[in-house]
């Protein structure tokens, strides 16, 4: 059954909008502020969230967003406002959002549209392959090319980079790679993501080619979902 998050601080519609995922067979949570919203999102096993995007307390559905953006989470958001506006509707999809529906909306367009989003991440998610650029994964083979040429990493390399692609321009601090990648609480002495992403740069990138691990001075690195080169 899918768990859907709702995130929507009006009581009636909340719980309308959860009448209607649950006669579609779905779990759904329920809260009404982002700082509550960002914290249940972050520990993931949400398979969508719809996000109201005017909430109270100083964080608004865009801020929800791009927080867990920023903290790495991709889980599909459909976002739900009453600003229909053109630019409130790009403004909401360059931030992260999946999709954007404006209110009032019909029920059936709500249900189709999460529907939609949790098929997608499903089907993600059931993947064999990760392609990001010039950046390609065998999850199966555990094996990876560049540009078309295949890469010999190492497994703890090769589960580096498939958390930096699966991730494509979202900056990831050095604490949530070692506590995502490594399984650990992060260390600030330790200087193990440095070195293990100094590896990894030097088997996957090119002189004549533009950097596909960007350094963030001061927070930690960026996957650059670069268009494949010919070889």
């Amino acid at each position: 059954m899918p768990q859907i998050l709702v995130v929507e601080d009006d009581i009636k519609s909340a719980e309308a909008i959860a009448g209607v995922l649950r006669d579609e067979r779905m779990d759904v949570s329920l809260v009404d502020n982002g700082v509550q919203a960002f914290l249940l999102a972050r520990d993931g096993g949400f398979d969508g969230i719809v996000l109201d995007r005017m909430l109270p307390g100083g964080i608004d559905g865009i801020g929800v967003l791009d927080m867990l953006r920023n903290a790495g989470v991709t889980t599909p958001v459909l976002i739900l406002s009453a600003l229909s506006a053109l630019e409130e509707r790009v403004r909401g999809l360059r931030a992260g959002g999946d999709d954007y529906l404006a209110k009032p909306f019909e029920p059936i367009e709500l249900a189709a549209r999460v529907t939609a989003l949790v098929r997608r991440k499903r089907k993600e998610d059931s993947a064999t392959t990760v392609d990001a650029g010039r950046v390609r994964i065998d999850l199966i083979a555990r094996q990876t090319w560049v540009d078309g040429v295949m890469v010999d990493l190492q497994p703890r390399e090769l589960q580096l980079l498939e958390y930096l692609v699966r991730r494509p321009d979202r900056p990831v601090t050095r604490a949530m790679i070692f506590e995502d990648v490594w399984g650990y609480r992060f260390d600030a002495r330790t200087n193990v993501i440095d070195v293990h992403i100094t590896r990894l740069r030097r088997k996957i990138e090119r002189a004549d080619a533009p950097p596909l691990i960007e350094t963030l001075r001061g927070t930690g690195y960026v996957y650059r979902g670069h268009p494949a080169l010919e070889s």
